[in-house]
C-alpha cells in the first residue's frame, strides 16, 4: 500500500496554484500526512541573466511578514484544517530552492499547478514545474488549470498508467495499483509500440513487416499483463491495452477518451540524457494533460 507521510506544495499565488492547494490537502487528509505550504519569492535577475548571490536569510523582515500574512491568507481555511499545514518562505531559483526543501525534509510527494500550454506561460511551466518533475527524487503531482475540483477523497477512479517496460514505469505501476486499490475503481496499464511507418522497411525486401508487428505486439501485450497481479483484480476493475503510435500523443487521447481522473508514469534517472528522454513523453503529457499527472521515480 502506499504511504505518504509528508506533502509539499509550493505555490505562487495563482489560480494554479489554489487548485493544486486544494489536491494537496485533501491528499494530505486522507494519508494523514504532514502538509508544507511553499511559497518561493525569486531573486531579481541581473541585465546579463544572472541571479544574485542573495539567499534567504537576506529577505529584510518586513518583506519575510509580509510574505507570510499573504500565504496565511491565501491558504485561508487550509489553514485550520486538520492536519495543520506548515507555511513557509523562502528566496532563491523557484525549482532549486523547491527541489533543496523536499530534500532537506524527506518529502514524499510534491504537488503543483501547471500554468498552461501557450505563451509566456509556457516558458513559466519550462522554467519551474518541468524542472521540478525531472529532477524531484520524490513523486510529484502535476494538477493542470483545467482538471476538475479536488474531491473530498483522493479516490482517483479511472487511473491510466503508462509503462515502457523500465524500472522507473515498474514503480509508477505500484503507484496506480495502490491508488486504484483504495480507490476500488477501475486502471488501465497502457504500453505503446513506437512503430516506424510502413516505407521505412522497404530498403529490406523480403522482410515480413506484418509478423514482425503482430510479434512486438504479442509480446508488448504478455509484459503489459504481467505488470498486473492476479489479487488486484478482487479490488478494482483493470484494463491492459497495447497500441502502436506515439507514446505521448496515445496517452493524451486514451486518457482523454476514457475520462481518466489520473495519469501515472515513470521518469527516468538524472544524467544529462535525462533532459532528452524526459522531453518525449512525461513532458508532453504533464504540459498537455486535462487531470493531474503523477511521475514517480525508481
Amino acid at each position: 500500500m502506499l504511504r505518504i507521510r509528508q506533502i509539499l506544495c509550493p505555490i505562487d499565488f495563482s489560480p494554479f496554484a489554489r487548485r493544486a492547494l486544494d489536491h494537496a490537502g485533501v491528499l494530505a487528509r486522507w494519508y494523514g500526512a504532514g502538509l508544507t505550504v511553499l511559497h518561493v519569492s525569486p531573486l531579481m535577475p541581473t541585465l546579463l541573466g544572472m541571479e544574485p548571490a542573495v539567499n534567504a536569510a537576506t529577505l529584510a523582515p518586513f518583506d519575510r511578514e509580509t510574505l507570510g500574512r499573504e500565504l496565511l491568507e491565501f491558504v485561508g481555511a487550509t489553514a485550520n484544517a486538520t492536519p495543520r499545514p506548515q507555511l513557509v518562505v523562502r528566496a532563491g531559483p523557484a525549482a532549486a530552492t523547491i527541489l533543496g526543501y523536499a530534500a532537506e525534509n524527506d518529502v514524499d510527494l510534491i504537488v503543483l499547478g501547471t500554468h498552461g500550454r501557450t505563451g509566456f506561460e509556457r516558458f513559466v511551466l519550462g522554467s519551474v514545474t518541468e524542472k521540478v518533475v525531472r529532477k524531484a527524487r520524490c513523486a510529484v503531482l502535476t494538477v493542470p488549470s483545467g482538471a476538475p475540483d479536488a474531491p473530498q477523497r483522493p479516490l482517483f477512479a479511472r487511473i491510466l498508467c503508462g509503462t515502457d517496460f523500465s524500472p522507473a514505469s515498474d514503480r509508477a505501476a505500484q503507484y496506480a495499483l495502490s491508488l486504484a486499490q483504495e480507490a476500488k475503481g477501475q486502471l488501465t496499464m497502457l504500453h505503446v509500440v513506437e512503430w516506424l511507418p510502413d516505407h521505412s522497411f522497404a530498403k529490406f525486401p523480403g522482410f515480413d513487416v506484418d509478423r514482425f508487428r503482430r510479434s512486438l505486439l504479442t509480446d508488448a501485450r504478455a509484459r503489459t499483463e504481467a505488470l498486473v497481479p492476479e489479487e488486484a483484480r478482487a479490488w478494482c476493475e483493470t484494463d491492459t491495452r497495447v497500441v502502436c503510435g506515439k507514446p505521448y500523443e496515445e496517452i493524451l487521447r486514451i486518457a482523454q477518451n476514457d475520462a481518466a481522473d489520473l495519469v501515472v508514469l515513470g521518469v527516468h534517472g538524472h544524467g544529462p540524457i535525462d533532459r532528452v528522454l524526459f522531453g518525449s513523453t512525461p513532458q508532453q503529457v504533464v504540459r498537455q494533460a486535462h487531470c493531474p499527472v503523477l511521475t514517480v521515480r525508481p
